[in-house]
């Protein structure tokens, strides 16, 4: 099940006392038509995103760095990402 691969995630997220907090996002996708697109499309808007592609181009890096409010918000988002073929969650 997809919510048990990110309890840990989500339960050292909930022993931040504070919120809204700054979290930083991670991913690497392969290069490939769409991919890129459908990362940003589910980030946070308010979010400041950047992308680095590897020497060779065959993947993209994407971070996005956003003030989230809850540590559902977060997991939430990390498991529609993960969902994307091929998307390693960093």
């Amino acid at each position: 099940m997809v919510r048990d691969k990110y309890k840990n995630l989500r339960y050292r997220l909930m022993e931040t006392e504070r919120w809204p907090l700054k979290y930083m996002f991670k991913f690497i996708t392969p290069n490939e038509e769409g991919k890129v697109d459908q990362i940003k499309s589910i980030l946070p808007e308010h979010g400041e995103t950047t992308f680095r592609h590897t020497a060779n181009l065959k993947h993209v890096s994407v971070t996005c760095v956003a003030l989230m409010d809850s540590a559902d918000q977060i997991v939430e988002i990390t498991e529609k990402v993960d969902k994307i073929e091929g998307v390693i969650v960093l």
